[in-house]
């Protein structure tokens, strides 16, 4: 297959064994700390031969930095693009019974503390962000962290993002675009909840797709929700609609739903959040067709309350 697919893969779902979703199956395989390594130097191979070649990754993902990282060494290609984080650490031990998975901390302590670990990743790093910047932390008005992140820049030639989620995710991100050091905006990369039913950045479009900035485009299927479940019933006009649209396209509902982020913001990096092969496999085929217009506004017409797709998604378990 040929690259330059704007699709790329999400390691979130490959280097811990659980996320916050919807899972069709259950796992009942125990735990095995090298066959989840192994498993996942797979899926990066089948990725790479799918032609993705921009990769997203944070130390919150459990192993998912050590798993790129290993796999990186054998890969002499510069087309190669990747994003890490810092903020978010991983605590659950890969304890399926853990209460806690993850721990955030805007410090300049844990920033300093995860970019020692995660040079690993250069020279493919091009993208460094914030994970899941918020306002209550305060990391967008510490001045200590925003010149640090400048200095990185600066001296390793990265982009400087951030990730943002939750129901203030548009303010965040308008507060991020003011933030200037030297004259010049700090963050140009940007990744978003953006999917069928979580729509507020549409709003921000015009400022998204101008000045060169960097748009990556998260969780397109909505945590698991976009897939047809008679457990969330109150979707079933909209579960009927992609499934409508499967048929016609001859794709999964998924690739509908990754579809539909492409061509609201067809200059954006979408990402795929699959932990197996034949879920990349399936999402992968939203490169194959293109929604037509009156479709593209039904399904912009399924948008909901922005207060309660976050409430929703809150409810979702650790799985």
């Amino acid at each position: 297959m040929e690259t330059g697919t704007n699709i790329g893969l999400g390691m979130a779902a490959i280097g811990r064994p659980q996320y916050i979703n919807v899972r069709a199956e259950k796992v009942h395989e125990d735990f095995s700390p090298e066959r989840f390594r192994q498993r996942g130097l797979r899926m990066l191979d089948y990725a790479y031969d799918q032609g993705l070649r921009f990769f997203d990754t944070s130390p919150g993902y459990g192993m998912a930095e050590s798993i790129l990282s290993e796999w990186l060494r054998d890969k002499d290609d510069a087309t190669i693009s990747v994003a890490t984080k810092w903020g978010m650490s991983y605590v659950a031990g890969f304890d399926p019974k853990a209460k806690v998975h993850e721990v955030k901390e805007h410090t300049l302590e844990r920033l300093n503390a995860q970019w020692a670990s995660s040079q690993i990743l250069l020279p493919h790093l091009e993208t460094y962000q914030i994970h899941s910047a918020t306002l209550d932390t305060g990391v967008l008005d510490n001045r200590e962290v925003l010149l640090r992140l400048y200095e990185i820049g600066q001296e390793h030639k990265l982009t400087m993002g951030l990730t943002a989620t939750g129901i203030h995710q548009v303010g965040i991100i308008e507060k991020a675009m003011d933030i200037t050091i030297g004259g010049k905006p700090l963050f140009q990369s940007f990744q978003c909840t953006y999917n069928i039913m979580e729509q507020s950045i549409l709003r921000l479009k015009t400022a998204l797709e101008s000045g060169g900035r960097q748009l990556i485009l998260k969780e397109s299927l909505a945590n698991g929700r976009l897939m047809p479940n008679p457990r969330y019933s109150k979707h079933s006009a909209l579960y009927l609609e992609l499934e409508r649209l499967a048929q016609k396209y001859d794709v999964g509902t998924d690739a509908v739903a990754l579809r539909f982020c492409m061509d609201s913001f067809p200059g954006a990096i979408c990402l795929s959040g699959a932990s197996t092969q034949d879920q990349l496999c399936a999402n992968l085929q939203a490169q194959h067709f293109r929604l037509e217009q009156d479709e593209m506004e039904q399904l912009h017409g399924y948008a909901g309350a922005t207060e309660d797709y976050w409430y929703e998604r809150q409810q979702l378990p650790w799985q």
